[in-house]
């Protein structure tokens, strides 16, 4: 299977069994075998379904400040996980292609393949509550048909994404384009520089 088909399948029973439980404390046991990309593949995306849901309480404009505070904590250190999930991703693409040799003219693409999946999973999510919308049945026609018209829009962007994802690793995988990756730079370990006093 094609691997970014084969992130859309996992990113999609990711967020079908999430929200069985739809539960940002569940905790589940991954299904894969721990060390393989699709171990990797399925944690992350469980990670952006919890941020996604996390995001929405927070959102409440009702909302405690304590326990919107408590929150923040929670949705900074998901992220934290969420971009050391995505290197690690990416450090299996330097693996994978340590051997290739870039032909003379090998182009550096605009993002790293993990990049591109990390949008790949939110768009996954975006789908699935699209298509939640279009379900309802206590929602207006108006409502249903608008949903309905952005979830096609949302299914071809995955089509779009999918192929430009495939269609990276080729190129690298050939030589075409090659894989430069960078730590993490977004300084969510480091002392906020809002407390910083000169």
């Amino acid at each position: 299977m094609d691997f970014a088909e084969k992130c859309n399948r996992i990113f999609w029973n990711t967020a079908q069994w999430y929200h069985q439980n739809d539960n940002i404390d569940f905790e589940p046991v991954n299904p894969f075998e721990e060390g393989t990309v699709e171990y990797t593949l399925f944690a992350k995306h469980w990670i952006d379904a919890v941020l996604w849901h996390l995001e929405d309480i927070i959102r409440d404009p009702e909302i405690d400040p304590v326990e919107a505070l408590s929150l923040k904590r929670r949705i900074d250190e998901a992220n934290r996980e969420r971009t050391a999930m995505v290197e690690k991703l990416d450090e299996h693409f330097r693996v994978l292609y340590k051997d290739v040799t870039p032909l003379h003219d090998a182009a550096l693409n605009t993002e790293t393949p993990a990049s591109a999946i990390d949008r790949l999973s939110i768009l996954a999510l975006k789908i699935y509550h699209m298509d939640v919308e279009v379900r309802r049945q206590d929602a207006s026609p108006r409502h249903i048909e608008q949903c309905r018209s952005e979830l096609r829009v949302l299914l071809e962007q995955r089509e779009d994404l999918t192929t430009a994802i495939s269609r990276l690793l080729d190129d690298i995988q050939a030589g075409r384009k090659y894989l430069k990756t960078y730590t993490r730079t977004k300084n969510y370990n480091m002392p906020n520089p809002a407390l910083h006093i000169s």
